[in-house]
């Protein structure tokens, strides 16, 4: 098996916080159940105050802000560089992962600069990583049908090339079960491939299926968990450049990322405390896992729960609360 391979026996997770920035958006992708209009009721914009105010409770206990929203029609760079700043400041030991790909070069539009210039700044300011949504499938006319105005397949790859050249580690991933065909899929993860073996940035692959809950496409064909199963089977056989296949949690739930475990995922999602995006389009997962209860359904794969930082430099073997724990490197790293 090749994730035994590589891993062993090791499934690798962090104590992390998603939190959204605002989900007004000036796009109305079909696929999504998050974006609101600037008028509706439901609609909101954090404060910077705000934004931190959300990390406050969890701040002891998470290394990770994950943090992803709509494309806000007045913020411009220098309101994320505020932001970033501010979280630096406040919480020096929490890595900042956020930004989709569409979210960077909306803030360079409405800023009036370059990408490469916008993720410097944002870099300066705190930014750690890009969690590596919005690639949906790579293919243009795929996205044409499900989130026409979002960037090109080409730009997504080429604003992960850019963000890999400043050193800017980023995940990747794909969303399946809207209007896509199986081949289509492979293409995608195929696009990917070939621009991990030109810029090699990339550290992560996030499979998830759509949700169709409170979304315009009545079109999709909904994938099945055993559909999920081989995606990420697949991906693990595919991506042999890209390092960890995760199982993202919030998207299929707990059991089937539990059963994804076996099919070649060897990350899970970590503690995340909070999630929109996802339950607004029909997750029901748990949003108050622990770390320790996220140690036992690792432990149910007949795995070895293993605590990692956000840019997988430093791993540990979760040991509960105790001081005491086994450090070492994957085993696809040692030397």
């Amino acid at each position: 098996m090749v994730k035994s391979a590589r891993f062993g026996n090791r499934v690798y997770f962090n104590e992390n916080l998603h939190v959204n920035t605002t989900n007004i958006c000036v796009l109305a992708c079909r696929f999504c159940a998050f974006r609101k209009g600037p008028r509706h009721s439901d609609a909101y914009a954090l404060s910077v105050d705000e934004f931190i105010h959300r990390i406050e409770p969890l701040s002891d206990r998470i290394d990770e802000v994950h943090s992803v929203g709509g494309l806000h029609p007045e913020w411009t760079v220098e309101h994320y560089s505020e932001l970033y700043r501010g979280i630096r400041e406040r919480f020096p030991h929490i890595h900042l992962k956020s930004l989709t790909s569409v979210e960077i070069k909306h803030i360079s539009n409405r800023s009036g600069i370059s990408v490469k210039q916008t993720l410097k700044k944002l870099i300066e300011s705190g930014l750690g990583s890009l969690p590596g949504g919005g690639a949906e499938i790579l293919v243009d006319s795929v996205r044409n049908r499900i989130c026409r105005g979002k960037e090109s397949s080409d730009e997504y790859l080429e604003i992960h090339d850019i963000a890999h050249s400043l050193g800017i580690p980023t995940n990747c991933t794909m969303l399946f079960g809207t209007v896509e065909t199986v081949t289509q899929r492979v293409i995608h993860i195929d696009r990917l491939r070939t621009q991990q073996d030109q810029s090699g940035g990339f550290q992560c692959f996030v499979p998830y299926p759509f949700l169709p809950d409170k979304t315009r496409l009545p079109e999709a064909q909904l994938a099945s968990s055993s559909e999920v199963i081989r995606v990420i089977a697949i991906s693990r056989l595919m991506l042999d450049n890209i390092p960890h296949i995760k199982a993202y949690r919030m998207n299929i739930g707990d059991h089937l990322a539990t059963l994804s475990l076996k099919a070649g995922a060897d990350d899970i999602d970590g503690t995340v405390g909070h999630e929109e995006i996802m339950h607004d389009a029909g997750s029901t997962t748990r949003l108050d896992t622990t770390a320790d209860e996220l140690a036992r359904l690792i432990e149910d794969a007949d795995s070895v729960a293993v605590k990692r930082d956000s840019v997988y430099s430093s791993f540990s073997v979760y040991n509960g609360h105790s001081d005491v724990v086994e450090m070492y490197l994957p085993i696809a790293d040692q030397t």
